[in-house]
């Protein structure tokens, strides 16, 4: 999944290569993706691209359809779990035909033939794309807490002060935006700390060193790919991790070998030396088999 560090570098990137640029085409294959009806989607035809947005995991391009500087209409998508853009200078003029099984998404093309195209692979369709007047006219960025890049240490006090565990308050959006799954195994990783540790238990060393993890890992992690295209973002999210997406293999810092927990449709990462005091924390899926 595209999360902060990712999203942010493709809205530096739409920034300088749409911008000014003027629709003439927005064509959708999974029509299942696209969320909104008014205004209908050829509202954007004709429209000029001021710029291009993120809150939190979400991407949006800016337009106007006056010419003007100001936006009025914001193309905006979530990639969910596996959607993703890319770029094209000359982008196919070959017509677009519905599918199920197409991992095309949607086709944006400019008046000069350049554009991009959204992709999901997968049989689980989570992406979502919205053509609105206001931001807040989508109700995932309507609901959205503090952006996580930067966060304030009172919003990130707000966020975590909860009897649920750092995991799950790290990734959930209402509390700080942009987190997702990889990189909250990251932070933890970097902060030390199990990812089941509930975050009313938190000492206040442990939150002073997760304040810092989070603006450490996701200021490192977006300085990194900030310049990627986006066809190499993929590939620099993973060289990236420490921990995330490493199961079996040696933790960076101590060399004990990363465990995992699963759960129906994902898993995360952690170091039991680093982490849980060398405990491993419980697997459902693993103990069933083990059973």
């Amino acid at each position: 999944m595209p999360e902060l560090p990712e999203v942010e570098a493709l809205r530096d990137f739409l920034q300088g290569a749409a911008t000014r640029r003027v629709i003439d085409n927005i064509g959708i294959v999974a029509i299942n993706a696209l969320k909104t009806a008014d205004p209908p989607i050829d509202a954007a035809v004709g429209a000029t691209v001021t710029g291009a947005s993120r809150w939190g995991k979400f991407l949006g391009l800016d337009m106007s359809t006056s010419g003007g500087a100001e936006p009025d209409l914001y193309l905006i998508i979530h990639f969910a779990r596996s959607g993703w853009l890319q770029w094209n200078e000359h982008v196919s003029d070959r017509p677009l035909r519905m599918s199920t099984r197409n991992p095309l998404a949607a086709r944006v093309t400019f008046t000069d033939g350049a554009g991009f195209t959204v992709t999901e692979h997968g049989s689980k369709k989570s992406l979502a794309i919205y053509l609105v007047r206001s931001p807040e006219d989508v109700p995932g960025i309507a609901e959205l807490g503090p952006d996580a890049l930067g966060i304030s240490r009172e919003d990130f006090e707000r966020a975590i002060n909860s009897n649920h565990q750092s995991k799950n308050l790290l990734t959930d959006q209402r509390r700080m935006a942009g987190i997702g799954n990889a990189y909250s195994d990251e932070i933890l990783w970097e902060a030390r700390l199990s990812p089941a540790k509930l975050g009313s238990s938190l000492t206040d060393t442990e939150r002073e060193t997760l304040f810092n993890a989070v603006n450490t890992t996701l200021g490192d992690a977006t300085e990194r790919v900030r310049t990627a295209r986006p066809a190499t973002l993929k590939a620099e999210k993973r060289q990236g991790m420490n921990v995330h997406g490493r199961f079996g293999q040696a933790c960076p810092r101590c060399g004990d070998t990363i465990a995992q927990v699963s759960f129906a449709d994902s898993d995360y990462q952690y170091c039991p030396t680093c982490q849980t005091k060398g405990k491993r924390l419980s697997d459902r899926r693993m103990d069933r088999m083990l059973k």
